[in-house]
């Protein structure tokens, strides 16, 4: 697959993920979280020993949403997160949508991190799996990214923070549609300094420092679904559609190295 660089102002890119990084984990969350060991979740359930569930609050610009609980749920094998309008503003943290956001209770550190996914078509939106750290858990910001911004679903944008620094964006095409049907997504973080992103079990990319030094946190596993605001020029502007968004996961798993 041919790799080209985003063509999004990158400040506009770093603003939104900055915000994210600042805020989350500011509601629920265990007090302290252990260093997690392997695991394959099918998503038959919500299983509260692992995962839990953002609920009441928002991120704040560009994340122009509220996070819900009730927007994160199981069916058949499958998780889905939720976009829409239900009870918003008032039951959405005063943003005007409401959508979903599940993360690990625990930390994880090297290994591979995957998932399989179905993301969602609709400019202005950012279907996600990715791994997150930062002053929530008394750690730096570290963060490594798999996204498919709506605007254009033939492609998967893959980045990553060390200590708040990022710019390390790199958009990959496709070669199909990530909001028709599911796909694998994966990402290598390697203790040796690399780490290697695959699409359906195919080496896309890898960062071995280069560009900047790598994460070196634990981090916790995420997925979520937002739409942005302020960001067009990332993002594209936002358009509710007037009907129910879904990002859909099939399993996610985590194999320590």
């Amino acid at each position: 697959m041919r790799k080209i660089r985003s063509r999004a102002p990158m400040a506009l890119a770093l603003a939104a993920l900055t915000v994210a990084a600042t805020l989350i984990g500011a509601g629920a969350r265990p007090a302290e979280a252990a260093i997690g060991p392997s695991f394959v979740d099918n998503f038959d359930a919500f299983n509260t020993g692992r995962w839990h569930k953002a609920d009441g609050y928002s991120n704040g610009n560009p994340f122009n949403v509220g996070w819900r609980a009730d927007h994160v749920w199981f069916n058949g094998g499958v998780m889905g997160l939720n976009l829409d309008t239900a009870s918003c503003p008032g039951g959405c943290s005063g943003k005007p949508y409401a959508s979903g956001e599940y993360r690990t209770n625990d930390l994880f550190s090297y290994g591979r991190f995957e998932t399989r996914m179905k993301a969602v078509k609709n400019p202005g939106t950012v279907s996600s799996f990715f791994t997150y750290t930062g002053p929530s858990d008394g750690q730096p910001w570290d963060e490594i990214d798999v996204e498919v911004l709506g605007k254009n679903t033939t492609q998967v944008q893959l980045n990553y923070f060390t200590n708040g620094v990022g710019g390390h964006e790199t958009v990959i095409n496709l070669g199909f549609d990530a909001s028709t049907g599911y796909h694998n997504y994966a990402f290598e973080w390697w203790n040796g300094g690399t780490i290697n992103w695959f699409v359906d079990g195919r080496l896309v990319h890898q960062e071995n420092g280069s560009r900047g030094p790598l994460p070196t946190h634990p981090q916790r596993i995420m997925m979520n679904l937002w739409p942005g605001i302020g960001v067009d020029g990332w993002l594209q502007p936002f358009t509710y559609p007037g009907r129910t968004l879904t990002a859909n996961y099939d399993w996610a798993r985590y194999t320590k190295y």
